[in-house]
């Protein structure tokens, strides 16, 4: 591959905002990419910013997901037994407290399954 700029010259890589070959002459060094000199230096290292807060913010994703899936879990189980326990001295009431129970243990397992995918 050739400089876009030096059709002439061997690209030593590419310009992270406009995916143009560039030489030695050409390139400089935005953040940990190259970028064409004096053209793209400004928006490679906005780039580079945005992409370090999005692997911030993808952990607290994850570990939002975590959180979420204790507490569903932690009160899904105390909504089951309660209406397992109480199912003689409730009747459907009971019922209906252990099918919310039901469904706040399938929520952390939803949870649970979406934070592994942030790891």
């Amino acid at each position: 591959m050739n400089c876009y700029y030096h059709p002439d010259k061997s690209a030593i890589g590419l310009c992270k905002y406009c995916q143009r070959g560039l030489c030695v002459d050409c390139a400089t060094h935005a953040g940990d990419s190259l970028a064409c000199q004096n053209l793209h230096e400004e928006q490679v290292r906005s780039m580079e910013l945005l992409m370090q807060k999005n692997i911030v913010q993808s952990k607290r994703v994850g570990s939002d997901y975590v959180r979420n899936t204790i507490f569903y879990g932690s009160v899904g189980l105390l909504f089951t037994a309660f209406g397992i326990s109480q199912f003689k001295y409730l009747g459907l009431w009971a019922v209906v407290h252990f099918a919310i129970g039901l469904a706040l243990l399938w929520a952390a397992v939803a949870n649970y399954l979406e934070s592994r995918k942030y790891k």
